[in-house]
């Protein structure tokens, strides 16, 4: 996995932040300069701060566990959604359902109401309704998958977030942040960076920057879930040649006891004096 270059980061934009006057001084450590009024992102620390998440998001998803990919702008959506469900990752890209991490156990209930309905159509329930029944359940269903459906896998809460523009976002980086749950974010010079974990100081309203954030990201990505794959593989033979060693070994002892059960039993002291 090659780290994207410092002329291909300049390629795709990812070096342009906001007008000067809609800046956040917090974002000040990353901008190298000012340009016709524009500020200019240091792509040398978009660079390191992309390595560092990077190797964060191939530990996560080596360990088994789930990222949540969050934007909901225009631009991010479709890169979002492909990029995400390539690795089998849960996103959205719709409106933010507010209390999603915070009140997980009520979207719960929302998806599971989603595959009751899947249920029902398939066990033929849904042919006995009646036509505004079905009607009424058929919009049901296409609200839920349109709000849901790409995170109808995710059982228990994320282990991280994926956020592209903070500023929009901030709902949900709140939640994870009440929840503890660390975030990940491209974030503009018009963003506060206090409440991410993981900064990568990028322009996150032109699709190329994104793109190419989110293509080295999911490739890390990629890679901890292949060695994941390896170890398991690597560790099933290892119990397998244990498993044959132990059934080789097992006659060996199984023959050592017939003989001792077969030996003559010592005779008693006086007989043999006798």
């Amino acid at each position: 996995m090659a780290q994207p270059t410092f002329d291909q980061l300049l390629e795709a934009g990812c070096h342009f932040g906001h007008l000067k006057r809609k800046w956040n001084p917090a974002m000040a450590p990353y901008i190298f300069m000012e340009r016709n009024g524009i500020h200019i992102i240091d792509l040398y620390k978009t660079q390191a701060k992309l390595e560092e998440a990077a190797n964060a998001l191939r530990a996560i998803a080596k360990a088994g566990k789930k990222v949540l990919f969050v934007a909901t702008k225009k631009q991010a959506k479709q890169v979002i959604a492909d990029h995400a469900a390539a690795i089998g990752m849960p996103y959205v890209i719709e409106r933010w359902p507010g209390g999603m991490l915070t009140n997980f156990p009520t979207i719960r209930k929302a998806v599971k109401k989603m595959t009751a309905i899947d249920k029902m159509s398939k066990d033929g329930t849904f042919d006995n309704l009646s036509k505004r029944e079905k009607l009424q359940i058929t919009r049901q269903r296409a609200k839920l998958e349109k709000t849901l459906g790409s995170i109808a896998d995710l059982t228990r809460l994320p282990s991280a977030l994926f956020v592209v523009d903070v500023l929009k976002e901030r709902i949900a980086v709140a939640e994870a942040n009440r929840l503890g749950i660390p975030v990940f974010a491209m974030v503009d010079t018009n963003s506060d960076p206090a409440d991410i974990d993981y900064v990568i100081p990028a322009n996150d309203d032109a699709s190329k920057s994104i793109e190419i954030v989110l293509d080295y990201v999911c490739q890390a990505m990629a890679e901890g879930l292949e060695e994941r794959k390896a170890e398991k593989a690597d560790n099933a033979a290892a119990a397998s040649e244990e498993e044959a060693a132990a059934a080789a070994a097992a006659p060996k002892r199984e023959r050592r006891r017939v003989r001792r059960n077969d030996a003559p039993a010592e005779q008693p002291a006086e007989e043999a004096a006798e």
